[in-house]
């Protein structure tokens, strides 16, 4: 999704957290509440996939981030039929998405990918201006 689509989403949230453990529970527990809060049903077939998506691009973020990122940050967008979410973290090193898809990458990242494309969505990576990060971008369908 080109980010000139997300920005027509009309719900948005961000999360901030520390780059440690907690950080994945705690983005599992806002991305509920944020869901909710938008009307999307606990029960919707992409929720719970969203969720472990989410907690694996975190993970990431906490294991290999964390060193030159304290931060990780979780931006949500959403509307009637989409739900988007990116996690940004300040390490320059932006992984390959879809080498993972055959094998070569981590298990986390290529159960992401897999998801992602068995809901129909997309997945991105997109470095920061200065070069020093990346966000992951999911769009999911819902």
């Amino acid at each position: 999704m080109v980010s000139t689509q997300l920005e027509t989403l009309p719900y948005r949230h961000v999360l901030t957290l520390p780059t440690m453990g907690s950080a994945v529970r705690i983005t599992r527990e806002t991305t509920e509440q944020v869901l909710e809060e938008w009307g999307i049903s606990r029960r919707h077939p992409s929720v719970d996939p969203a969720l472990l998506i989410l907690s694996e691009l975190v993970t990431n973020s906490v294991r290999h981030a964390a060193a030159l990122s304290p931060n990780v940050t979780v931006i949500f967008a959403g509307g009637p039929d989409t739900f988007a979410f990116a996690v940004h973290d300040r390490h320059p090193y932006q992984p390959r998405l879809y080498g993972t898809a055959i094998g070569t990458g981590s298990t986390g990242l290529a159960t992401v990918v897999e998801l992602t494309f068995q809901l129909g969505g997309t997945t991105v990576v997109r470095g920061d201006a200065d070069g020093q990060g990346k966000s992951i971008w999911v769009t999911l369908p819902l």
